[in-house]
This record gives C-alpha cells, structure tokens and sequence, in this order.
C-alpha cells in the first residue's frame, strides 16, 4: 500500500516505522508546517492516510482525506463533538473512515476483558467501579480517549449511569456516575487502571503501554482492512476492524 502520514512526531515516526516493517511506501508526510501537501501529487496517490495529531487539527486532517477520495485512519482523541460533521462527509464522499480511541491490540483485548468483567459484576451490587489512566506530559485532552471508552463500556454493563472526572479525589457527586482520575507523568505512553471494590476484596485490571508500537501497529492494521472495508463506507471502529479476532 501507499500510505501518507499526518502528523510527524513521535507518533508518526512509530507509524512510518511500522508501515515500512509491513512493506508498504511512505509516500507523503504532513506536519503543521507543510499542510499545502494535501494537494500534492504525492498524497492523491495514497491508498489510505494515517492521522496522529491534536484534537483541535483532527477534524480538518479528517476532513482533507475525505473530500480527496482518501481512507483514513484516525488516532486523535478529544474531538468527538465533531463526528457527527464527519459522520456526514463519509456519507458525502462516499470514503470509509476508522478512528478508535485507542488501535493497540492489547488495548482492545482489554477493553472485551472489562466489558465482561462489568457484565458479572453488575450481579453483585457490594462491588464498586473506578478508573485510573497516566500519560505522557504532552497529552492535552483528560481523561484520554481510551479511558473513556473504558468507562462507555463498563456503563453500558453496569448499574452506573455515566461517569464523572475525579482527579484522584472521593467523589462528592452521585455514587451512580463512575469515577475516572487521571495523571500526568513524564514520558509514560498509557496506563489503564480499573478497580472492582468491595469490603471483601478488590479485583484490579490493569494495562500498562511499553511504548507507542502497539498504537502505531495496530494503525496500519486498520488501514490495511479499509482497502475491503464491508458496505457502505461509514466511520469504523477498532472493534469493527478486529472482529474476526473477537470471537462472539
């Protein structure tokens, strides 16, 4: 495949690296100081874009490929007030689209684990939910995208009826909203922590990131699916593109 690049940091060399492992051709790279490239030769000849940026550049990066022709993939988080705009340029354009909060496929085992784990313990009310996530520095939306997927999945099997942003701190809001804290710390890729506790005991799951290639990995899988990506060309998600993996 020929794959263009937007956003060229740390996250976009892991990405080029990844690509070029699987043997597919970097043939355009897009930063914030040469946007003129989306009308390049170069990127119209792409078969899919892979985007890692920031939430306020998502949308236009999103946005550009699809009014271009171009699948995209898509690892920003902290701009989905937005899709409902993208949900209807892929309509428009007729161009498939994946974005997940999250593409590792540690990640996405975990999210299925959680899932469950708040399916069975919905039968036991002593038990009590919460949430823990640690990044980098540099991440600029709390709490990360992933969390919040974490935290869709646990309410969607639970008594909990949404979750609340606690900063570590003993909630004062109703004990019906789960409570998400998050941290910041140096360099540290992604930790998820998710906590069952009860006065017996307490169940903890936990992912810890090692680094960015499981994110970036799991990117190029899904701009591989896209190329047969099934139906109408819709925004996918990474659920969609590990399915046959997922086993029901």
């Amino acid at each position: 495949m020929k794959i263009a690049i937007i956003g060229y940091g740390r996250m976009g060399h892991e990405v080029e690296k990844a690509a070029v492992a699987r043997g597919h051709e970097i043939v355009c790279r897009i930063d914030k100081d040469n946007r003129g490239e989306f009308d390049s030769e170069a990127f119209a000849s792409a078969d899919a874009a892979i985007e890692f940026t920031i939430p306020t550049q998502a949308f236009d990066n999103v946005d550009e490929c699809l009014r271009r022709g171009i699948p995209v993939v898509s690892g920003t988080t902290g701009w989905s007030a937005r899709f409902a705009e993208t949900d209807a340029r892929v309509a428009e354009c007729k161009v498939p689209m994946v974005w997940a909060s999250n593409f590792s496929i540690g990640v996405n085992l975990f999210m299925h684990i959680n899932r469950e784990l708040a399916r069975l313990a919905a039968g036991f009310p002593q038990y009590s939910a919460s949430m823990e996530e640690i990044h980098h520095i540099h991440k600029l939306d709390h709490p990360s995208g992933t969390a919040i997927t974490l935290a869709e999945g646990i309410i969607a099997e639970s008594r909990y009826t949404g979750w609340q942003e606690t900063d570590g701190a003993t909630p004062d809001a109703d004990p019906a909203l789960l409570p998400v804290s998050h941290r910041r710390e140096g360099e540290v890729p992604g930790t998820h922590i998710i906590r069952w506790d009860s006065p017996a005991d307490t169940i903890t799951l936990e992912h810890r990131a090692k680094n960015r290639s499981g994110f970036a990995m799991g990117a190029v899988y899904a701009a591989e699916w896209l190329a047969g990506a099934p139906g109408a060309p819709r925004r996918y998600s990474m659920t969609d593109v590990l399915e046959s993996i997922f086993k029901k």
